[in-house]
């Protein structure tokens, strides 16, 4: 459940007024998360409780921000991102406009779980209305662990949002002194330190030691270049789910989701968005009802290509290229509530962002 946001100001502790104003100002917005957890005792880096660690404490494990940045912090929520809810991407969006539209915010920072991290960059780097820097940041290890990642992993993520290279790049995420783009990152384990990787073309660029480097730009349109828009009456979300292709499968989901009125499923195909024989017959008759199709993949990398005339076309299904099935379902879901609904439409969408 989101929290009312409460905010707090670190000013760097600097006694020079020039030097203080010099330095960029940054928004961090807390969500709750891993990097916000804690466990019973330092060796505990599975059972702990996430969430629990307010944003002033975080601030406070990392002493040296005050050099790098004037920091105002938010507590916006306080959750595990397995739970992740609509309601709260509406607000986190709302927020971050909100902040960037002043002249008084240089780049916004957002702490954030891991479970869900992709998911949410994605879905900011589509809908923030600004070319200022947004960092997503986290920690696969809490606060109370021996050798907890989170403080390096904000104070990487602060610098950045202060860099002016990482202007006009979208939304960035920071993790393990790499710099992603929301588009292109993934959580790739379950445990390990640099759990967030880009696995079909790398990382954008890497962040140590306060120097930034950019080894590429994002070239896909994003942003402020987007179509869409997340507002005061975006509480009513497109219902879009998403089914998984396997050996054996049944039609058994689509046709509930169906009976449920999905506006739109995501398919988790095989390969290159391959479909059983069962559950595509399913999905073609949901496709004549009127609900929106896309094919994506349950592989780690690589791109969904579309099929023509003799298979998408016909079948009136759309592919998710390079968006793994959790990121096309975010695209989905904000085409279809900006009123894009035939497949040619979708298909121009997914083709572009």
């Amino acid at each position: 459940m989101a929290a009312a946001c409460a905010s707090l100001t670190i000013a760097a502790m600097n006694t020079s007024t020039s030097a203080t104003r010099a330095l960029p100002r940054i928004a961090v917005l807390a969500t709750g998360g891993t990097i916000a957890g804690a466990a019973p005792d330092a060796t505990n880096t599975s059972g702990y409780q996430a969430g629990v660690v307010g944003v002033g404490q975080l601030l406070a494990a990392v002493p040296s921000l005050a050099a790098v940045a004037n920091v105002q912090a938010e507590q916006v929520a306080s959750v595990d991102s397995k739970d992740m809810a609509l309601a709260l991407w509406s607000t986190l969006a709302q927020r971050i406009n909100t902040l960037l539209a002043s002249d008084e915010v240089d780049g916004v920072v957002v702490t954030h779980g891991t479970d869900t991290l992709e998911e949410t960059a994605y879905l900011l780097h589509l809908s923030v209305k600004s070319d200022k820097p947004v960092v997503l940041t986290a920690a696969m290890r809490p606060s109370s662990a021996l050798s907890a990642d989170g403080p390096l992993n904000l104070l990487n993520a602060v610098i950045v949002a202060g860099n002016a290279k990482a202007r006009g790049q979208g939304v960035l995420v920071a993790f393990n002194n790499r710099i992603h783009s929301a588009r292109d990152v993934v959580k790739t384990s379950t445990y390990a330190v640099d759990a967030f990787q880009s696995p079909e073309i790398g990382a954008l660029g890497w962040v140590q030691d306060g120097r930034v480097e950019f080894q590429r730009s994002v070239v896909r349109p994003h942003t402020g270049a987007t179509p869409f828009v997340i507002d005061s009456n975006s509480a009513a979300w497109p219902l879009v789910e998403v089914v998984t292709s396997y050996a054996g499968v049944s039609r058994v989901a689509v046709d509930a989701l169906v009976s449920a009125s999905v506006k739109g499923i995501v398919v988790a195909g095989t390969g290159n968005g391959s479909i059983h024989s069962t559950v595509q017959t399913a999905l073609v008759e949901a496709a004549a009802k009127g609900v929106a199709i896309v094919r994506s993949s349950r592989v780690g990398s690589g791109h969904v290509m579309r099929n023509g005339a003799a298979a998408d076309d016909a079948l009136g299904f759309v592919t998710a290229g390079a968006l793994n099935p959790y990121k096309a379902r975010v695209l989905l879901m904000l085409a279809l509530a900006a009123g894009l609904t035939t497949p040619v439409a979708l298909q121009q969408i997914f083709d572009t962002f």
